[in-house]
């Protein structure tokens, strides 16, 4: 697991977002890497295997894909940046980088401001009411699409 530095720029509190988020705790100018997004390093079969997406249920876990070979799994021996909640409008990015993600800054953040970016979660099937309530997004932003899922192009 990736530690974070001993003087963090955020703190993990309750979030309005979703159940825990991390906040900056002091000013973080654009461009900041953050944290590694950790934990157990997964197949996508053996993810899908784990967290089957079961129809009708919402959507939520702690997976993200690097690529097609390899799903992080931050429930298991993740960190920190587990917390950092889906934005429509974010002032974070994931970044990919030599087979880890990282999470950067895209602008100044203020003390206080919730840290997030957006999930952009792939779903192949038809974007339904159905599918988007499964996947719900509760971010507040002006632009918010009301899912995490990503556009369709």
């Amino acid at each position: 697991m990736s530690a974070l530095p001993a003087d963090p720029p955020f703190e993990i509190r309750s979030s309005s977002i979703q159940g825990l988020g991390a906040f900056a705790t002091r000013f973080i100018p654009a461009g900041t890497r953050l944290v590694e997004y950790a934990g157990q390093r997964l197949t996508p079969a053996e993810a899908d295997a784990r967290y089957p997406d079961v129809p009708g249920e919402r959507h939520h876990t702690y997976l993200f894909a690097i690529d097609d070979d390899v799903v992080i799994d931050a429930a298991v021996d993740g960190n920190e940046a587990r917390f950092i909640n889906h934005s429509c409008d974010p002032n974070c990015d994931a970044v990919v980088e030599d087979g880890r993600i990282w999470i950067e800054t895209i602008r100044d953040v203020e003390p206080g401001e919730e840290l997030a970016y957006d999930y952009a979660y792939v779903l192949e099937e038809r974007h339904t009411p159905a599918a988007k309530r499964r996947f719900p997004c509760h971010c507040g932003a002006a632009t918010c699409r009301g899912t995490i899922l990503a556009k369709k192009r």
